[in-house]
């Protein structure tokens, strides 16, 4: 069963593989960008759509920095020394709620 996954995964790889292969290929002609003031950019069409999904990607990351910082310190806030005794000290009078087993 293993096997049968690890087979089907490789094939979805390389069927993605050879797609964008062939999207390459078939987009070899070439694009022109223009920019502000004239200025403009001539290149493959495959560069254009890849250089645009790139952006796109630095751009979204970009964006999440902020809530990632955030998120970042609010755990070290919570795994500071002080947060980690209060915390301990009332998981230790909490009732547990493990079920015995072998009954």
């Amino acid at each position: 069963m293993k096997r049968l996954l690890r087979l089907l995964q490789w094939l979805l790889k390389a069927a993605v593989f050879f797609t964008l292969f062939a999207f390459a290929v078939n987009n070899q002609q070439e694009t022109r960008v223009n920019f502000f003031f004239s200025t403009y950019w001539s290149a493959p069409t495959v560069l254009v759509v890849l250089s645009a999904f790139t952006l796109g990607v630095v751009v979204g990351v970009l964006g999440m920095v902020p809530r990632w910082w955030r998120e970042r310190q609010a755990v070290k806030q919570s795994m500071s020394p002080a947060a980690t005794t209060t915390s301990a000290g009332a998981a230790a009078s909490a009732p547990s709620t493990e079920v015995p087993r072998g009954i």
